[in-house]
């Protein structure tokens, strides 16, 4: 049970990187009244929270309905979260794309797009949620750990970004990018953990 909790509190985080939204955050918003800002944060973890929340309650039953096992949404969430931790360590993490970013500074709320989708709930998250959920399942009150663990960040998310301006002037653009980057290992170490989770237990039907 406190593996489970340390394991998705520590995915979710890396995955999430509420450190490295901040920066982004204040570019998109940082002209905005402090109670707009706040108003936005707060609109995008509930939106964020609510996305999260449907992945965890059908995902596992998705997946089945699809006739798609664990193991191959394990390797193919593995592989998935390996390119996030890559572009993380390299330092050029792309949350959106050209277009996206030209839509948003155009926005006057930013709370749904592209704050809580994609850079809050993004397919990492997406895919780190429906994994854990569905290896809860061993696990007394597993469901319930793993939404504490989204709760948990959610809010650790929100807090960075209200505090957003005074965090990325704290830390520097240097800063964050260090942060980003030690956080991308462990991601890339997690990652790996999933692909070869699921290519053993392949193995072993196999061999079985």
């Amino acid at each position: 049970m406190t593996l489970l909790a340390a394991k998705a509190l520590l995915t979710l985080f890396v995955v999430m990187d509420p450190v490295g939204l901040a920066p982004v955050f204040v570019a998109l918003a940082g002209g905005r009244p402090t109670a707009d800002q706040v108003r936005m944060a707060r609109r995008a973890v509930r939106v964020a929270g609510g996305v999260l929340l449907a992945f965890a309650l059908f995902g596992p039953a998705l997946l089945e309905y699809l006739g798609i096992s664990l193991d191959a949404f394990r390797v193919a969430g593995g592989l998935l979260l390996l390119k996030i931790a890559v572009d993380m360590v390299f330092a050029h993490r792309e949350r959106e794309t050209d277009e996206e970013k030209a839509e948003a500074s155009l926005r006057e709320d930013i709370s749904v797009f592209p704050l809580a989708i994609p850079l809050l709930a993004g397919p990492g998250a997406m895919t780190s949620v429906m994994i854990l959920t569905a290896e809860s399942r061993d696990v007394p009150g597993g469901f319930f750990i793993v939404l504490g663990a989204v709760v948990v960040v959610l809010l650790l998310a929100y807090a960075a970004l209200v505090l957003a301006s005074r965090l990325a002037r704290l830390l520097g653009r240097t800063g964050v990018n260090v942060v980003t980057r030690v956080l991308g290992v462990l991601l890339s170490a997690l990652a790996v953990q999933y692909i070869a989770d699921g290519v053993l237990d392949f193995l072993a039907l196999a061999v079985g």
